[in-house]
């Protein structure tokens, strides 16, 4: 069936920005649908990508609309240490390989073998943990693109001494690569137990970050990229990114504040 919402904001707004706004899609996808003649406001086809809608007026989203934003998969999986992000060296073991029906939780496809699901933001080898497979360049923009500012959240036990001056230094002050790092969310959770919450994705930024205040990382587990939580999905195990998540994830402002 057809996708309709009633715009119940107090003032006229741009379609594509409401559209936006609500997580249904992109603007860009928003002005591609428009163009395609896929969008209409009650019962009249939309031509004009500029076009408004007012309080009370219907928009409906025709069923190729939907096939259209539906194109494209993301996948959430549990990636265990042993396995790497994306194309792998020789030797190497690739996370797609635990794309098969057995690790699969819930519904949707299983990705064709030679299914090209690039990461979305890397997950080192030694490293554990959610990681997101994306064929969606609208959903890798929202969490990798310039203007994402989505925070990234890790579990990092460390050998060392956890002194307050090392975890000050790594909230703030630290360089990579002749560059200052962003400031970052550090707490110490005692007995060698840090939470990092990250804003940026510099090359193995976390382990490089603790051995610049002497620490060494036996264990990194990421938890969280922005609304995206790992949860309860098992080791090794993957699961399709629902729509609630999309929408959530599309809705988002950006840094320069352009949704």
């Amino acid at each position: 069936m057809a996708w309709t919402r009633t715009y119940d904001g107090a003032e006229p707004v741009r379609l594509n920005k409401w559209l936006g706004q609500s997580g249904v899609c992109s603007r860009r996808e928003a002005e591609g649908l428009i163009a395609d003649g896929l969008v209409s406001i009650d019962g009249q086809v939309v031509a004009n990508p500029g076009r408004k809608i007012a309080p009370g007026e219907t928009l409906t989203l025709s069923d190729r609309a939907q096939a259209a934003l539906a194109e494209g998969m993301t996948l959430i999986v549990h990636k265990p240490t042993g396995y790497v992000s994306g194309q792998p060296e020789p030797g190497k073991v690739p996370a797609a390989r635990l794309l098969i029906a057995a690790n699969r939780i819930g519904d949707g496809p299983v990705p064709a073998p030679d299914a090209s699901l690039p990461p979305i933001g890397r997950l080192d080898e030694d490293s554990r943990g959610l990681l997101l497979l994306s064929s969606n360049g609208v959903v890798a923009k929202a969490v990798i693109g310039p203007e994402s500012e989505l925070e990234k959240e890790y579990r990092v036990r460390v050998r060392g001494e956890v002194t307050p001056e090392a975890v000050a230094l790594l909230r703030h002050g630290l360089e990579l690569d002749g560059r200052v790092l962003k400031p970052a969310g550090v707490f110490d959770k005692g007995k060698g137990r840090l939470k990092f919450i990250l804003r940026e994705g510099r090359n193995r930024q976390s382990r490089r970050m603790c051995a610049l205040v002497g620490l060494r990382v036996t264990d990194l587990f990421r938890v969280r990229i922005g609304p995206l939580q790992l949860g309860d999905l098992p080791e090794g195990a993957w699961r399709h990114l629902t729509p609630e998540e999309r929408a959530t994830l599309l809705a988002l402002p950006s840094r320069d504040g352009a949704g």
